[in-house]
């Protein structure tokens, strides 16, 4: 099943940096781009219009996502409060598709190193973020006990913790709408970050 949709994500990928657009140019900076790439400001709504009508921009975003994978799997570069070991900035994940229910299935990002679970308790909603044991950083996140931040794809914060023992990090839903309204009202995304002293 992870397969299918691994391949079904690269076919998807392919698609879009394979179209040609008469006219095309880059869209948006590399600043924009690596910000986005790092959950430090997701893109705004007419940026990731613009990002997905420009073949051009995409590749340019690819790039950019693979420089920074290969320089994050040299330990060049750290991520900022967790001392030495592989850089990490932030991740990325979207919510797959529409859920009628309060809570979407736990949605993981993409690049796979983080678990985001909703559960519901008599007293609301609750967030569970979970650090997935084999991603690079995991030895030096847990080690720092890091800080971690949630953010929708408006950037509004939905969780702040610190990760425990298990890699986890807990606390409960800020917010009056249920976790899916509220993700897809705003952009079914999430970044993950570290949060800032």
């Amino acid at each position: 099943m992870m397969k299918a949709k691994q391949m079904d994500r690269r076919l998807r990928e392919q698609a879009l940096l394979g179209r040609r657009v008469e006219g095309d140019r880059l869209v948006l900076d590399d600043a924009t781009l690596l910000a986005a790439l790092d959950g430090s400001r997701p893109l705004r709504s007419a940026e990731r219009d613009a990002l997905q009508a420009s073949p051009l921009t995409a590749r340019r975003l690819r790039q950019l996502a693979l420089e920074r994978r290969a320089g994050d799997s040299t330990g060049a570069g750290v991520g900022p409060g967790f001392g030495t070991g592989a850089a990490w900035r932030g991740s990325r994940g979207m919510l797959r598709a529409a859920s009628s229910a309060g809570a979407p299935a736990p949605i993981r990002t993409d690049d796979g190193c983080w678990t985001l679970h909703f559960i519901e308790s008599a007293d609301g909603w609750r967030s569970v973020l979970q650090l997935a044991p084999e991603a690079p950083f995991a030895a030096a996140l847990l080690a720092a006990r890091a800080s971690l931040q949630v953010r929708d794809g408006a950037g509004r914060m939905l969780l702040e913790g610190r990760l425990d023992a298990d890699g986890e990090c807990e606390a409960a839903w800020p917010l009056a709408a249920a976790p899916a309204a509220h993700l897809q009202a705003h952009g079914a995304a999430f970044t993950v970050v570290p949060a800032h002293p």
